[in-house]
């Protein structure tokens, strides 16, 4: 039975994951290709990790404009900041693990942005390191000035 799960996991991933969950639910664990649920179980954490480090990112590149360029503030880039706040609360409650995840890579992310920034605006004189504490950057009243 792990051969034909096996092919449909290569044919139709969608419908596998309803036959595997189908199959755990029954107790039929020997219809399952556990080490493929295994991998599919730390591949949903990374997407996970993944998802955080990508709103913090954006988060920090309108933080960045938003110091930067107060001339060009827009209600756009506010938005912007606050939902992606909001998207790592969210993402926090259903997961608390991910804020040492995300804590631990803040000054990795931060670079990522700032290299956005750079590109996008053509900004230099940008701070190499985040000059902010992630419970500032995550608060939801911050905009710096």
């Amino acid at each position: 039975m792990a051969i034909e799960t096996d092919r449909l996991y290569d044919r139709d991933f969608v419908e596998w994951t309803k036959h595997t969950a189908e199959n755990l639910r029954e107790g039929r664990i020997s219809a399952c290709d556990i080490a493929l649920v295994a991998e599919e179980i730390e591949d949903m954490g990374k997407r996970d990790q993944r998802s955080a480090r990508s709103n913090l990112r954006i988060l920090l590149h309108h933080l960045l404009k938003w110091k930067l360029q107060p001339g060009k503030r827009s209600t756009s880039w506010r938005a912007s900041i606050v939902e992606h706040r909001r998207r790592l609360h969210d993402l926090f409650l259903q997961s608390p693990s991910l804020r040492n995840h995300v804590f631990s890579g803040l000054n990795e992310v931060y670079r990522d942005a700032l290299t956005d920034v750079e590109v996008e605006t053509g900004l230099k004189a940008i701070p190499e390191r985040c000059p902010w504490q992630i419970t500032e950057i995550l608060r939801p009243d911050f905009f710096p000035d």
